[in-house]
């Protein structure tokens, strides 16, 4: 038997978004086709694999044992069929390559934003694609292939399988408030601080919300009763300055506000918190000519900031 003659490329697509939302309906609405055609293609999908890769699990499905098995091998092979025709595409001469960028918010408004005009984005036929979000999110978006690589913090463990990470420099949390907050005269944190002003706080699932909470603990701080959750840098920055906030933030995304006088730490020693922060990138996939150039502007950045004794990350208080 030939597998070409049995498994379509349509199979895996079917089956890696309906792993991805863990329901058919939504499937076939990001795929745009009918249930029932969703469900046949899985059906199809477990005929080749003589195995069943779904089961019903209360009203909705889960994957089988079988199911998360496969998923990563499924997801692989869709994402390099996909690196494939993107590299091929990329040839166009008159539009030039095209690559697509993960960026947490710790390097989406320092890093990532400097090596791009170093490339010359938006001056050249290269063209590049710069998308935000939480870790989860990103990543999942790398193993589909949707994203050539993504920059941030080292993911946990449960999220790595078929990805590969390279550390660029290390960095904290930083626990900052408008410059003007009553709180910057305090020496000393006072223990109904949390409770008195409103607390941002990176929502659940980001990569720095358990090292947060860690840090609570580890310095006998009562956790806030009812933080404001967000991953947003636009919104954390607007409700800090004008509604005197305490932010719990990587300390890159208020790096340059804390240069220009605009923000200050607060008396807590966050370095606990300290993580690696770098490329991920999936495990087979070979970056194009420019994705390789990206990640080396991304490393010379990260080697000049070091030579200046500036890696991105705030000194503690």
């Amino acid at each position: 038997m030939r597998l070409s003659d049995h498994l379509k490329l349509r199979h895996l697509e079917v089956f890696v978004e309906v792993a991805r939302q863990g329901s058919v309906t939504l499937a076939g609405e990001a795929l745009g086709m009918t249930q029932p055609a969703v469900t046949r293609a899985i059906r199809e999908l477990e005929a080749v694999c003589g195995k069943p890769l779904v089961e019903r699990h209360g009203r909705g499905i889960r994957l089988s044992s079988y199911g998360e098995m496969f998923r990563d091998h499924a997801g692989r092979s869709l994402a390099l069929a996909r690196d494939g025709v993107a590299m091929l595409q990329g040839l166009d001469a008159e539009e030039g390559p095209k690559l697509s960028i993960g960026a947490l918010p710790t390097v989406s408004a320092t890093l990532v934003p400097d090596a791009l005009a170093e490339l010359g984005a938006g001056r050249s036929h290269s063209r590049f694609s710069v998308t935000t979000g939480d870790n989860r999110y990103l990543l999942d978006q790398l193993r589909r292939g949707v994203l050539d690589l993504v920059v941030g913090r080292l993911p946990a463990p449960d999220l790595m399988a078929g990805i590969d990470f390279e550390p660029l420099f290390h960095e904290r949390v930083a626990v900052v408030v408008a410059a003007d907050h009553p709180l910057v005269r305090q020496a000393h944190l006072p223990q109904e601080a949390l409770q008195t002003y409103p607390v941002l706080m990176p929502s659940q699932g980001a990569i720095i919300r358990p090292l947060v909470e860690h840090m609570f603990l580890e310095q006998g701080l009562v956790a806030p009763q009812s933080p404001v959750e967000t991953v947003s840098a636009t919104f954390g920055r607007r409700f800090v300055l004008n509604h005197q906030a305490i932010w719990f933030i990587s300390a890159g995304v208020v790096h340059a506000d804390l240069e220009a006088g605009l923000m200050r730490e607060l008396a807590i020693n966050t370095q606990s918190t300290l993580g690696p922060v770098g490329l991920c990138i999936r495990s087979e996939h070979q970056l194009s000519a420019l994705g390789a150039r990206f990640c080396a502007c991304l490393r010379q950045h990260c080697h000049r900031r070091e030579g200046a004794g500036d890696t991105g990350r705030i000194s503690p208080p």
